[in-house]
C-alpha cells in the first residue's frame, strides 16, 4: 500500500467513530496532498490562524459535518493552541511513518517508536508489513517484535531463538548467505547477537556468524560445562534440536567438518583410546577413529566380540552412526567369525554327522565371512578394514574353508554311495515335499527355486520371513545331487522316476525328456497339474492375474536366478554377496505377493550351493593336474564329465550309479575345495563339487498364519525420584524382553509437559537390545528442560514416552510418569 492511500485509510477509520479529526505534519510534508486524499463528505479545512473561525464553523455552523483540520508546521504550546480543548476530545493525528505503522499494526508496547525508528527501513515493504501482521500478538513488546522481524526476514514463522538460529545456520552451511545479510541490512544482526550472548551463553567484541559456529562446537566438544548462569544449558538443549533435526541435520554436519579441520580435531584425539570417545559425537573424526580403532582391536584380537557389540550400541545414537553403519556391521561379523574360528571343531565320526554340523553349526561362519565381505565392499570408506579383512581371508580360507574340505573330503572317500541317512536326497524332493500337499487335490503349492541360494543364505532369508506379521518359515535341507551344478540340480526338483545326462551331459533327461529352460519343465510339471514361470514374470502381474494364475495349477514352480547369474560371470563374481542380498530382498518381496495371492504353502529351494573367496586364490588351491580318460564330455572348474575317466588322487571319481543317475556318464569332481584351472573362467564362485557348502541344500518351508503374531518390545519407565530440581532430567528405562524375529525394536520419544506445554527437549530413543542378559536392557535418557519450564515451578509436571503413529508423522502416547517441578530461579531467556 503506498503512503498516501495507508494514511487515507488511517484517516477513513477515524472518521467512522469521529466527526473531527485534527491532523499535526510538523514539517508541512503532506500540504501538497491534501486536497488529493478523497475522504468523501469531509471538509478539509486548514489551521492559518483562523482558529476561533475554525471553531465557530464546526460547533456552530456546521454542528453536524465531518472535518479534517489539517495543522502544517509545529502547534502552539499549551493555552497558546486555541484548538487543545477539542484536541483532547477527539486526539491528533500524525502521519510520521512511525505513527502510521504502530497505528497500522496495532502496536502499543513499550518501546515500540524506537524499536520501529531503528528499522524504519524494514516497514518500507508492504509485504514486509503483510507478513509481520500475520505473526504479532496483542501483548507483543520491543523485544518481541524484533523477534518477529528477523523471522519474517529470514523467509519463516518462527521466531524463537532456536529456529532463528537455526535458519542463520542452515545458511551459512550453504554457498550464500542473503537472509543473514538481509538482517544486518535491517540492523537486526546485532538483535541477534544481543539473543546469542543472553539466552546462549555467546559474547565477542566482534560477533560473526563463522565465529559463533566455532564457539559452539568447541563448547559442545567441552560438554558445555559452563552451565547455569554462564546460558550453556539453553545452548545445549537447543544444539541437540539443531543436529537431529531433518532441517538443520545436514548442515550441522557440514558445519562440524569445517570445524573440525579448522581446529585439527583428528590430530587432538590422535593418542586417545576409542574407549574415552564412546561418549562423544560431536565431529565425525570421533567416529573415524572409533572404527579404525575397533577393526584394528579385531585384527589384533585384543577387543573382543562383546566390547564390539556394545561399543556399537553405544555409538548407534551418534549422529554420525548411519555414515559408517556398514564399517561397524563389518567388524561385528569379522570379530564373531574370527572368535567362532578360534573355538572350531572340524571333527566328523562319519558322513551324516558332517552334514549334521554343518547345517545346525558351521555354516554359520560362511554367513559371517558374507556378512563381513558385504558390509566391508558397500561401507562408505572400507580404508579402515584393509588389515581386518586380510586377517578374515586369512582365517576364513586356511582355518575354516581349507581344513574343512579336507576333513570332509575323508567322509567322502569313505562314502560307497552318494546318499544319507541324515538328509534325504534332492532327487526325493518332489516325493517327499510337494506331493504330500497336492495329493488330494484340494491343496496347492508354489516352489520357488532360486540359483545358488547357499545354506547359510537361506536361514538369513527364514529370519527375515518370519520377522513378517502372520509369517512363519522352517528350515530344512537335502542332500544335493552330485554334480552340483543348475542342470542336474534343477531336474532332481522335478516329478520323475529317474533322471540322467544326455549322452553328450547335457542337457539332462528327466524321464527322457530334456529339463533345461521354462518351457521345458512346464511340460514336465504339467503331468502333476503344475506350470513353470520365471520370477520376474510373477512379479510382472497383478494380484488378481497372479491368483488366477494360483489357482489353475495344482503345483506352482517359480526359478528365480540372481546369485547364479552374478557369479557365475567373471566380470561380476565379486559382486556375489551383493547378488546374495538383493535375492533375499527379492524373494521376501516375492513371498508376500503369492501370499496375497492366497498361495499358503510355499516352498523355497535351490539346485546347488557354491564356494566363495573375495580374495583371488592362491596356486594351491587350484589342481596341478587335468581330468584324462576314453572319452572327455563336459569340463567345469568343478567337475568333469565323461567316459572312461582315469583315477587320479586329485578327483574323486563316481559312477552314474552311485550317485542315482542314469546314464553310463562318469563324473569327477576335484577334492576339497580345490579347482581346475579353466582359460577365461572365475574361480572365485564356484560350484559343481562336493563341499559341504555346495551340497548342502536348503528347503524353506513358508507358512502364513490368520492372526498376526508380531509385537513391539515393550519398555517401562523406572523413576528414581519423584522430584527435578535442576534444568535436566535423567530417567531410567527398561526393556522388557530380548528383541527377535517376532519381538520387534520399539522407536519412542521421551519428553517432560507441563499440561499441554512442551518443557523440555524431545530425543527419540531406539529400544533394539537382543541379548538376553538383563542388564543389558537398561537405558537412561536424559531430557534438557526449556525456558518455559519456568512458568510451571512447583507445580506437577508429566514424563512421556511417545511412539509414532504408523504411517504418519505424528505421535501418541506410550508411558507417562508424574513428578514434581521444583527448581530454583534460573536466568533463561528467549526471544
Amino acid at each position: 500500500m503506498s503512503e498516501p492511500a495507508t494514511i487515507r485509510a488511517h484517516l477513513r477509520r477515524r472518521f467512522e467513530t469521529n466527526r473531527l479529526v485534527f491532523w499535526h505534519d510538523p514539517d508541512g510534508e503532506y500540504a501538497g496532498e491534501l486536497d488529493s486524499l478523497d475522504l468523501g463528505d469531509v471538509r478539509i479545512v486548514r489551521v492559518e490562524n483562523n482558529e476561533y473561525g475554525l471553531k465557530h464553523r464546526m460547533l456552530r455552523a456546521e454542528p453536524e459535518r465531518r472535518f479534517l483540520v489539517y495543522r502544517p508546521g509545529p502547534a502552539p504550546a499549551d493555552i497558546g493552541n486555541w484548538l487543545l480543548d477539542l484536541e483532547l476530545t477527539y486526539g491528533v493525528f500524525t502521519a510520521d511513518r512511525v505513527s502510521l505503522v504502530r497505528q497500522e499494526l496495532g502496536l502499543t508496547g513499550e518501546g515500540m517508536d524506537e524499536a520501529l525508528r531503528a528499522h524504519e527501513r524494514f516497514f518500507r515493504s508492504a509485504k514486509r508489513v503483510q507478513a509481520l501482521r500475520a505473526l504479532l500478538g496483542p501483548a507483543d513488546d520491543a523485544r518481541l517484535l524484533r523477534a518477529k522481524m528477523s523471522a519474517v526476514l529470514l523467509g519463516q514463522r518462527e521466531h524463537s531463538l532456536l529456529e532463528i538460529t537455526r535458519t542463520v545456520l542452515t545458511e551459512h552451511a550453504g554457498e550464500s548467505r542473503p537472509r543473514f545479510e538481509a538482517l544486518a541490512d535491517h540492523g537486526l544482526d546485532e538483535f541477534f547477537w544481543r539473543g546469542t550472548a543472553s539466552i546462549y551463553g555467546y559474547s565477542s567484541s566482534r560477533p560473526s556468524v563463522d565465529d559463533f559456529v566455532l564457539w559452539l562446537f568447541r563448547e559442545a566438544d567441552r560438554g558445555f560445562r559452563a552451565d547455569g548462569a554462564g546460558g550453556l544449558h539453553n545452548i545445549a538443549r537447543d544444539f541437540g534440536s539443531l543436529r537431529y533435526d531433518v532441517r538443520s541435520r545436514e548442515a550441522m554436519k557440514t558445519l562440524a567438518r569445517r570445524v573440525a579441520a579448522t581446529i585439527g580435531y583428528a590430530e587432538g584425539i590422535r593418542e586417545t583410546g576409542y574407549r574415552d570417545l564412546l561418549g562423544t559425537d560431536v565431529f565425525e573424526e570421533t567416529e573415524q577413529r572409533i572404527v579404525r580403532d575397533l577393526a584394528r582391536g579385531v585384527d589384533e584380537r585384543t577387543v573382543t566380540a562383546r566390547e564390539v557389540t556394545e561399543a556399537v550400541r553405544q555409538r548407534q545414537s551418534s549422529v554420525w552412526f548411519d555414515g559408517h553403519r556398514r564399517l561397524y556391521a563389518a567388524i561385528g561379523s569379522a570379530s564373531d567369525l574370527l572368535t567362532a574360528i578360534g573355538c572350531l571343531d572340524l571333527s566328523m565320526r562319519s558322513f551324516d554327522e558332517g552334514l549334521e554340523r554343518y547345517r545346525t553349526e558351521w555354516f554359520r561362519i560362511d554367513q559371517l565371512y558374507r556378512r563381513f565381505i558385504h558390509a566391508a565392499r558397500t561401507a562408505e570408506s572400507p580404508v579402515p578394514l584393509e588389515g581386518l579383512r586380510a586377517r578374515v581371508e586369512r582365517h576364513y580360507t586356511n582355518k575354516f574353508l581349507y581344513e574343512l574340505g579336507a576333513a570332509w573330503q575323508r567322509q567322502v572317500d569313505t562314502a560307497d554311495r552318494w546318499r544319507s541317512a541324515a538328509l534325504s536326497s534332492q532327487t526325493s524332493f518332489f516325493a517327499e515335499h510337494v506331493q504330500p500337499v497336492i495329493r488330494d487335490g484340494r491343496r496347492r503349492a508354489v516352489v520357488i527355486v532360486s540359483d545358488a541360494l547357499r545354506y547359510e543364505i537361506a536361514d538369513e532369508l527364514g529370519s527375515r520371513i518370519r520377522q513378517e506379521d502372520r509369517f512363519d518359515a522352517t528350515l530344512g535341507a537335502v542332500l544335493g545331487v552330485l554334480p552340483s551344478y543348475t542342470q542336474l540340480g534343477m531336474a532332481a526338483l522335478l516329478p520323475h522316476t529317474t533322471i540322467g545326462h544326455s549322452p553328450g551331459g547335457d542337457p539332462v533327461l528327466v524321464d527322457g525328456m530334456p529339463s533345461n529352460g521354462t518351457a521345458n519343465r512346464s511340460r514336465i510339471l504339467a503331468a502333476a497339474g503344475g506350470r513353470a514361470i520365471q520370477a520376474e514374470a510373477v512379479l510382472a502381474l497383478t494380484r488378481d492375474e497372479l491368483r488366477e494364475l494360483y489357482q489353475q495349477h495344482q503345483v506352482l514352480y517359480v526359478f528365480h536366478d540372481r546369485i547364479d547369474a552374478t557369479g557365475d560371470k567373471p566380470a561380476t563374481e565379486t559382486r556375489v554377496f551383493e547378488a546374495a542380498e538383493e535375492t533375499m530382498r527379492e524373494l521376501v518381496d516375492l513371498v508376500k505377493r503369492l501370499a496375497n495371492a492366497n498361495a499358503t504353502n510355499i516352498l523355497i529351494t535351490a539346485d546347488h550351493g557354491f564356494l566363495f573367496q573375495h580374495t583371488p586364490l592362491a596356486d594351491a588351491f587350484h589342481l596341478s593336474t587335468q581330468p584324462a580318460g576314453d572319452e572327455i564330455r563336459v569340463v567345469n572348474r568343478r567337475y568333469v564329465l565323461g567316459r572312461g575317466l582315469r583315477e587320479d588322487p586329485a578327483f574323486s571319481t563316481f559312477t552314474a550309479d552311485r550317485l542315482g543317475l542314469a546314464g553310463d556318464l562318469e563324473v569327477q569332481v576335484p577334492k576339497s575345495v580345490h579347482r581346475l584351472r579353466l582359460p577365461g573362467a572365475g574361480s572365485r564362485f564356484v560350484h559343481g563339487g562336493a563341499t559341504l557348502q555346495e551340497v548342502v541344500v536348503p528347503v524353506l518351508t513358508v507358512g502364513k498364519k490368520r492372526r498376526s503374531d508380531t509385537e513391539l518390545v515393550g519398555v517401562e519407565v523406572l523413576p528414581e525420584t519423584d522430584k527435578i530440581t535442576t534444568g535436566q532430567l535423567v530417567v531410567k528405562l527398561y526393556q522388557t524382553r530380548p528383541v527377535s524375529e517376532k519381538v520387534r525394536p520399539r522407536q519412542l520419544r521421551a519428553c517432560l509437559y507441563a499440561g499441554d506445554v512442551l518443557i523440555s527437549d524431545r530425543p527419540e530413543l531406539v529400544f533394539d537390545q537382543e541379548s538376553a542378559d538383563t542388564r543389558d536392557h537398561y537405558q537412561n535418557v536424559v531430557l534438557l528442560l526449556t525456558q518455559e519450564a519456568n512458568d510451571h515451578n512447583n507445580r506437577a509436571v508429566e514424563f512421556r514416552l511417545e511412539e509414532p503413529i504408523p504411517n504418519t508423522s505424528q505421535w501418541r502416547p506410550y508411558a507417562r510418569a508424574m513428578y514434581t517441578l521444583r527448581r530454583s530461579f534460573t536466568s533463561d531467556f528467549d526471544f
